[in-house]
């Protein structure tokens, strides 16, 4: 029998220790990702030769040369004084932006009444940001009021005619109110439906599964901009005489149902990934569908499709400004819609106004993807990083 006697037991774990100075610091990380073969090297220096080309050009027409305030074309028709763009085409004309600033965001909502939108969209951050953020408690508490108090909320102070305000008609909203309304809505709505459509598209029940199949196939078989086309021209034409519902309503509906269908596949995936074991596992516990589904498949089967969530997302996003087609103008047809004022023709006009709406959707959509990254990493439970 061994008597020996542990003589000493380390009371603390042992410090971590520094990085080789060679596996660390800034000249480690450019030898490693830019540097690390003569191939990478050469891009390298092939990316950097091509940025130096483009940067410097791309910064004296967005911003020193550019014509920041004034009123009228001629501000934007001629040179910047002392600039280098040759004749007849100044910098960016960023005062056309400015004068137009109030339209890109609410549209041709009456000026007067323009508090309203904004009031919603501050209460609308105020909701959406704890929801975010995943230490923030009562997130029970921010769902419903997101989707319930925020909703109702909207539809008594955006168009009105309750409570003594003026009522504004649909075809008066655009600009950025109408894309983050058709994005929110589209949002909210797609999500859930998709994955109701992907379980019963998944369902061993054959009239269920058929009619799934067959409202996804049919939605993704064609473009959104013929759905919405049907919902605006077509659908009135099979409804009751005298029975009509908003055009703004109906590219909601419209803009939901496809997002839906896309939505389902990418839940339908995530689906398919499970190891039947976790299925197996559940059953054994004598767990019902529904039970089974909400406490152990789903969880599991959108974390690993986030990217692919996200993904509908950004394309949802990006879709509204198809609406135009049915004659409502979301911030990109706003954009374009003011191009006709003659007050401010001139040839940098339109390329100013579509570079701000394009940085404009560029924000909303590079937020959504790093947002889908953090949340990635917040749910990895892997032990392999």
């Amino acid at each position: 029998m061994n008597t020996h006697q542990a003589s000493f037991v380390r009371a603390s774990m042992i410090e971590a220790s520094p990085a080789p100075l060679l596996e660390s610091g800034v000249a480690y990380w450019l030898r490693k990702n830019l540097f690390a073969t003569p191939k990478d090297t050469a891009l390298t220096i092939i990316s950097l030769l091509v940025l130096a080309w483009l940067i410097p050009p791309a910064i004296q027409w967005l911003f020193i040369d550019a014509a920041w305030s004034g009123g009228g074309r001629g501000v934007c028709a001629t040179v910047a004084q002392g600039g280098s763009q040759p004749d007849g085409w100044s910098g960016a004309c960023w005062a056309f932006v400015n004068a137009k600033f109030s339209q890109f965001i609410f549209g041709r909502y009456p000026p007067d009444e323009r508090w309203r939108p904004a009031l919603v969209g501050v209460i609308f951050v105020l909701i959406l940001v704890p929801m975010l953020i995943p230490k923030v408690p009562y997130k029970g508490l921010n769902a419903f009021l997101l989707l319930v108090v925020l909703p109702i909320l909207a539809i008594i102070l955006l168009p009105g005619g309750w409570l003594g305000l003026t009522y504004v008609e649909t075809p008066l909203w655009g600009g950025l109110m109408v894309t983050l309304v058709l994005s929110f809505v589209g949002i909210a709505v797609s999500l859930p439906l998709g994955v109701l459509l992907a379980l019963g598209r998944r369902s061993t029940m054959p009239v269920i599964k058929m009619l799934c199949t067959i409202f996804i196939e049919i939605v993704r078989g064609i473009p959104l901009i013929t759905v919405l086309f049907m919902a605006s021209v077509m659908l009135p034409l099979f409804l009751p005489q005298g029975v009509t519902f908003d055009k703004f309503l109906r590219a909601l509906i419209g803009v939901s149902l496809f997002a839906s269908a896309y939505m389902a596949e990418v839940v339908r995936g995530g689906l398919q990934a499970i190891p039947k074991g976790q299925y197996e596992g559940a059953d054994s516990l004598g767990l019902g569908y529904w039970q089974k589904m909400n406490l152990i498949i789903l969880p599991q089967a959108l974390k690993l499709v986030i990217p692919g969530i996200v993904n509908t997302f950004i394309g949802l996003f990006k879709d509204t400004s198809l609406v135009s087609i049915i004659g409502m103008f979301d911030l990109l047809g706003i954009v374009r819609l003011n191009f006709s004022d003659t007050n401010w023709a001139s040839a940098v006009t339109p390329v100013s106004g579509l570079i701000f709406a394009g940085f404009i959707f560029w924000l909303f959509c590079f937020g959504m993807s790093r947002y889908s990254g953090f949340m990635e990493r917040v749910l990895d439970t892997s032990q392999q990083r």
